[in-house]
C-alpha cells in the first residue's frame, strides 16, 4: 500500500495539530485520497500485520445490521467493544440499552433505513399519495398535526425501512448505468442513539457494463489513520469483491475520499516504524466457491449479503512484517 505510507508521510509533514473530543490530540489535513486498482492487488498493509479476520469480522456484521458488540465478538470482531462498554458519553446515554450496546450504527442504516413519509390531507392529491406509498411498502401510523417544514394542519405519517444495499444490488442489474447506487449512513434524526456516528458514511458504486467491471467510491468524513484506514481499506475493497461476485462484475477501481485525514500522537511511533519498512508485493483476495457468482449461474442471489461468513474470505500470498500496535482513542 504504497499510497498509505505516501498520505501517512504528507500527513506528518504538512498536518496541523488539534484537539478532539478524545483528549488525544492528532496531527490533521483536510481532504485527502487513494485510488486503488483492486486488479493490481488488494490494499492490505504489508508493513504490519492486518488483522484480516476481525475487519471482515466487521464488515460482516455491517451487513446483517447489527447493534451488539457481542454479535460482532461472535463473527471474531472486538473492534466495538471499548465504543460499547468503555466511552463515558455512550454509558451516560439514555438511549443506551445495557451491556453491548451500540446503537443503530453502520448496518442498521445500510439495511433498514427508516424512510418517512407526511401527506398533507388538504393536497387535491392525498389520496393517491397515500395509496402510492402504500404500495411501495410504507405503513400507515395515523395522523400527526404538523407537516416538514413547520406546514401546520394534519398529515398521515408513513414509515417503512429501506434496505439500501440490497436496493444497490437490484439496481446494479437493473440499470446499472445508473449515477445513484449508492447507500449511505448519516442519519441526523439518528446521532444521539448511535455510540458513535459513522466515519465511513457514503458508499457509490459505479459500473461499467461494456467491461464489466464495478468500482467503488467511499468518502470518510474522519478517518483515523494508525488504526481506523487499514480496516476500512479491507472492508471497502472485500465490499466490492463480494457485490461484484453477486452481480456478474469484476472488482475494478477502489476510490477513497477522506475529509479529515488524522493521526492520533499516541500513533506516531507506530506509523514512523512502518515508514522504516519496505512493503511487500500486495496479496490478493479470494473468495469462497460457495458464494454464487451471478456472471458463471445467471442466478441472482443477494440473501448472500447476510450469508456470508468470515471463512469465505481469504488472502493468498499475504506477505508482511511484524504486528504493531497501538490504544484506540475512545
Amino acid at each position: 500500500m504504497k499510497q498509505y505510507l505516501e498520505l501517512i508521510q504528507q500527513i506528518l509533514d504538512h498536518g496541523q495539530w488539534q484537539d478532539n473530543r478524545t483528549g488525544i490530540r492528532t496531527l490533521s489535513i483536510p481532504g485527502a485520497m487513494m485510488k486503488i486498482d483492486l486488479q493490481q492487488g488488494f490494499p492490505a498493509l504489508t508493513t504490519k500485520k492486518l488483522a484480516f479476520k476481525s475487519a471482515v469480522g466487521e464488515l460482516l456484521g455491517f451487513l446483517r445490521g447489527y447493534r451488539s458488540a457481542a454479535d460482532f465478538r461472535a463473527l471474531g470482531s472486538k473492534v466495538w467493544d471499548l465504543n460499547a462498554n468503555q466511552n463515558p458519553a455512550w454509558l451516560a446515554n439514555p438511549w443506551r440499552q445495557g451491556e453491548d450496546d451500540l446503537g443503530p450504527v453502520y448496518g442498521a442504516q445500510w439495511r433498514q433505513w427508516p424512510a418517512y413519509k407526511l401527506i398533507p390531507q388538504h393536497h387535491p392529491q392525498a389520496g393517491q399519495q397515500l395509496a402510492d406509498a402504500l404500495a411501495r411498502g410504507y405503513h400507515d401510523l395515523g395522523m400527526v398535526n404538523q407537516g416538514a417544514g413547520g406546514e401546520a394542519g394534519p398529515h398521515r405519517l408513513l414509515y417503512k425501512a429501506i434496505d439500501q444495499l440490497r436496493l444497490c444490488l437490484d439496481t446494479l442489474l437493473q440499470d446499472p448505468a445508473s449515477r445513484r447506487i449508492l447507500f449511505h449512513g448519516w442519519n441526523w434524526g439518528q446521532l444521539e442513539e448511535m455510540a458513535l456516528p459513522p466515519c465511513h458514511l457514503l458508499y457509490q458504486f459505479l459500473a461499467n457494463p461494456g467491461t464489466r467491471e464495478l468500482s467503488l467510491c467511499l468518502y470518510v468524513r474522519s478517518n483515523d489513520m494508525g488504526l481506523g484506514a487499514p480496516f476500512n481499506l479491507t472492508e471497502g475493497a472485500a465490499l466490492l469483491h463480494l457485490v461484484s461476485r453477486l452481480t456478474g462484475y469484476s472488482a475494478r477501481w477502489f476510490t477513497y475520499f477522506i475529509g479529515d485525514a488524522h493521526i492520533y500522537e499516541n500513533h506516531l511511533e507506530m506509523l514512523r516504524e512502518q515508514l522504516r519498512r519496505t512493503p511487500y508485493p500486495a496479496p490478493t483476495l479470494t473468495l469462497s466457491a460457495r458464494i454464487p457468482a451471478y456472471a458463471e449461474t445467471g442466478v441472482y442471489a443477494p440473501e448472500w449479503l447476510e450469508q456470508v461468513e468470515p471463512g469465505d474470505f481469504a488472502l493468498e500470498n499475504y506477505q508482511h512484517h511484524p504486528a504493531l500496535t497501538a490504544p484506540m482513542a475512545v
